[in-house]
């Protein structure tokens, strides 16, 4: 199994469709990128801990590429806004992607490199090492399944899981 922990935004959306990607073992909503030692999501959605929203997602590389996952994570979200994903603005929503051996760091740069081909704006992804991750509370873990029929589900996630679709249908379940 291979761990990746990337940030696009608030983790419900990057959540929701890792959750139903083929090789995917578990997805895990927590914060990361800071220095407040003990972050929660009030403090984090602040911007004064300096962590950002993320996930940690766990895969089987012989059902899906890793390069399958870092791809997705480009299209799951606009990486090339300076913190801010839509309506949700500040530090904590950066684009981030945190690697833990120099091998995972090149495997991100070079997804940006391939993601840099598909938007038009420079690409300000941040890939920096990973300091401790944190888990969020258990209300955001799985929260799109447990929600569907949430406004900001309805809303935000849906579009993006049918982007997901466009692009990725053969590893996404419905």
């Amino acid at each position: 199994m291979k761990t990746y922990v990337l940030g696009g935004g608030c983790f419900w959306c990057l959540d929701a469709i890792y959750q139903k990607t083929r090789g995917v073992q578990s997805v895990v909503s927590g914060y990361t990128g800071g220095f407040t030692a003990h972050p929660d999501y009030d403090s984090v959605c602040s911007g004064i801990t300096g962590h950002a929203e993320v996930v940690a997602v766990t895969f089987d590389e012989n059902i899906i590429p890793a390069e399958v996952i870092l791809d997705m994570f480009f299209i799951s979200h606009d990486p090339t806004t300076l913190n801010r994903q839509g309506y949700d603005v500040g530090t904590q929503y950066r684009s981030s992607m945190f690697y833990r051996t120099d091998q995972e760091r090149e495997e991100m740069e070079k997804a940006v490199q391939r993601a840099q081909a598909l938007w038009s704006d420079p690409i300000v992804t941040v890939i920096t090492p990973l300091p401790t991750f944190h888990r969020a509370e258990e209300y955001h873990q799985d929260f799109y399944a447990k929600h569907p029929e949430q406004g900001y589900c309805q809303v935000i996630i849906n579009p993006k899981l049918a982007k997901a679709r466009k692009y990725y249908a053969e590893w996404l379940d419905n």
